[in-house]
C-alpha cells in the first residue's frame, strides 16, 4: 500500500535524472584544476584525445576535444606528471562522470625532463644516436638547405654569417618551430629536401642545417618529438642541428651528424672562410712557385756538369762531313758506271725480243705440248674406265641392300590406314584396311579375324586380286610355291 508521503514524491525519467545530474555537476564544477598522472592515451581517429587522470587512489575519465588537443604545446603520454583545467561533466549514456579539458601542462619542467630521459634511452637502444651512422660535413657545399623560421631572426643570422665567410646558394624550406603541428612540419622539412633528386630544376642540398632560436624546454619540445629525431636519423644528406643556445640540449642534437652551439655557429660549421682559404692557397702557390724554381734551377746546374764532358758539336760534324765529301766524289763514276751495264743489259734482251725468235720458241713450245697431250690421253682414259668399274660395284651393293631386292624375293610391307609401318600383327584388328607393297606394286586388303599365334593367323584377304610370289622361307625348304594359307611373316 502506497503511503501519502510516498504518493508526494516526484517521479523522473531516466533522461531526467540524468539531465539533473548533468547539470548539477557541471554547475558545481564549472572550473577545476587537477593535478595527476595521465594513464591510457587514446587518441580517436576524429583528432579527440580520451585519457585517464589519475593518483594513487582514484581515477577520473578526461576527454580533449580535437581543437582543444591542436593547442597542447607537447603529446600527452602516459605516466606523465601533468596540471589540466577544464570542467566536470557526465555521460548519461554510461552513467559516467567525465572532466572536459581545456588546458595542460605538464607539472613542472622535472615531468618533462623525466619523460626526455625515457624517451631518449629508447631512441638509443634503437641506435638512432650511435657514432657509426653519422656522416661527415663536406669542405665546401654548392648548396645548403635550412629548416627554421622564415620570420625570426635565426634565417638572418645564419644568411648573414655566410655572406662573411663563403657565400653559398641557400634553400629556405620555411616551418613552425614551437606550437601544434611543428614536429610535423619540421619532420616533413628534412624528408623534402632528402626527396629532391639530384640533378634537378631545384638544386639538391649538399647539407642541411636545422635551427630555432633559445627558449624553455616547453618551447624547444618539437624538437624532441619522435618523429623528427628519425627524420634526422634517417637523413641521407649531412645535418647540422642549431637549436637553442649552447647550454640547450634536444634529442635531434643526438641523432644529427653535428651539433652547432647556436645557429651561427651552425653556418660557420657548413663553410671555410673564404679569406683564409684564399690565403691559404696563395701560400701554397708561392710555396709550388719557389719548389718549382729550386727544381728548374738544380736541373740547369745538372745540365751545365753534363755539358762539360760533351765534345764540341763541331768536332762531332768534322769527321761526317770528311766522309760525305769522299762519297759525294766517288758518285759521279758510280752512276756513269751502273748505267753503262744496264745500257748493255738492255741490248742483250731486246736482240733476244726478234719476231723470227719469238715464232721460234712458240714452234718448240707447241711441239711439245702436242707431244705431251698424247701421252696424257690414255692415262686419263684409264683413269675413267676404273672409276666407272668402282661406281658399278658400289651400285651393285646398293641395289642388293635395298629393300626392294628384299621384296622381289616374296617379301612384303604392310601399311595401315595412317601410312605408318606395321611391324605387330597383333595391333591390326579385324576389319582394319591396310596397304601392301610388293615389289612391282601396291594392293589393298582387309583384315579377318583377330589376333592369333603365327601358325594359325587366318590370311590377310587383299581387296583386289593379287598373284603372291613366293616366300623365301618355302623356297628355302622345298623350292614350291607357296599356298594362299601359308603364312608370310613379317620383315622387321
Amino acid at each position: 500500500m502506497m503511503t501519502m508521503t510516498d504518493g508526494n514524491v516526484h517521479e523522473f525519467t531516466v533522461s531526467e535524472l540524468a539531465g539533473s545530474l548533468k547539470r548539477t555537476v557541471e554547475d558545481a564544477f564549472g572550473h577545476v584544476r587537477v593535478r595527476g598522472e595521465l594513464g591510457r592515451v587514446v587518441v580517436a581517429k576524429s583528432g579527440h584525445v580520451y585519457f585517464d587522470i589519475k593518483d594513487e587512489r582514484s581515477v577520473i575519465a578526461s576527454i580533449a576535444w580535437k581543437g582543444t588537443a591542436a593547442h597542447f604545446r607537447f603529446k600527452p603520454e602516459e605516466g606523465l606528471e601533468v596540471i589540466i583545467e577544464g570542467r566536470m561533466s557526465t555521460y548519461p549514456g554510461r552513467s559516467q562522470y567525465q572532466l572536459i579539458v581545456d588546458t595542460m601542462e605538464p607539472a613542472g619542467a622535472g615531468a618533462l625532463m623525466a619523460l626526455l630521459e625515457e624517451r631518449k634511452k629508447q631512441l638509443a637502444a634503437e641506435g638512432l644516436f650511435a657514432p657509426e651512422r653519422k656522416k661527415a660535413i663536406p669542405f665546401l657545399p654548392r648548396t645548403i638547405g635550412v629548416v627554421t623560421s622564415p620570420t625570426g631572426a635565426v634565417i638572418r643570422d645564419i644568411l648573414h654569417r655566410l655572406e662573411d665567410r663563403f657565400p653559398r646558394h641557400v634553400l629556405l624550406w620555411p616551418v613552425l618551430v614551437q606550437g601544434e603541428g611543428a614536429d610535423r612540419q619540421i619532420a616533413a622539412a628534412i624528408r623534402g629536401f632528402n626527396a629532391i633528386e639530384p640533378g634537378g630544376s631545384v638544386p639538391r642540398p649538399d647539407v642541411l642545417i636545422v635551427a630555432r632560436g633559445g627558449g624553455s624546454i616547453e618551447d624547444l619540445w618539437s624538437f624532441n618529438e619522435e618523429a623528427v629525431v628519425r627524420a634526422a636519423a634517417e637523413s641521407d644528406i649531412p645535418l647540422i642541428s642549431a637549436v637553442g643556445h649552447e647550454t640547450d640540449t634536444t634529442l635531434i642534437d643526438f641523432a644529427s651528424d653535428r651539433r652547432a652551439p647556436t645557429p651561427t655557429g651552425a653556418a660557420e660549421m657548413a663553410v671555410p672562410v673564404r679569406a683564409e682559404l684564399k690565403a691559404r692557397l696563395d701560400m701554397l702557390g708561392g710555396r709550388l712557385v719557389a719548389a718549382l724554381s729550386r727544381t728548374i734551377e738544380t736541373k740547369r746546374t745538372e745540365l751545365r756538369s753534363a755539358a762539360r764532358a760533351l765534345p764540341k758539336p763541331t768536332a762531332l760534324l768534322e769527321l761526317k762531313r770528311q766522309r760525305f765529301d769522299m762519297v759525294a766524289d766517288r758518285l759521279d763514276g758510280a752512276l756513269l758506271n751502273h748505267t753503262a751495264e744496264k745500257r748493255g743489259r738492255l741490248m742483250v734482251m731486246a736482240a733476244g725480243l726478234k719476231p723470227s725468235a719469238l715464232k721460234r720458241d712458240i714452234v718448240q713450245k707447241s711441239e711439245r705440248l702436242k707431244d705431251r697431250g698424247t701421252r696424257l690421253e690414255p692415262a686419263v682414259k684409264r683413269v675413267l674406265k676404273d672409276r666407272a668399274r668402282e661406281a658399278e660395284n658400289w651400285s651393285a651393293r646398293l641395289k642388293s641392300l635395298s629393300h626392294q631386292s628384299v621384296l622381289s624375293r616374296g617379301f612384303v610391307l604392310v601399311y595401315d590406314q595412317q601410312g605408318k609401318l606395321v611391324r605387330d600383327g597383333k595391333h591390326l584388328s579385324a576389319g582394319a584396311s591396310v596397304d601392301l607393297e610388293f615389289a612391282d606394286a601396291r594392293r589393298k586388303a582387309v583384315i579377318e579375324g583377330g589376333p592369333a599365334g603365327l601358325e594359325d593367323s587366318p590370311p590377310v584377304v587383299p581387296s583386289e586380286p593379287v598373284v603372291k610370289k613366293p616366300s623365301t622361307a618355302n623356297k628355302a625348304r622345298s623350292k614350291k610355291p607357296s599356298s594362299p594359307s601359308d603364312n608370310q611373316g613379317t620383315l622387321f
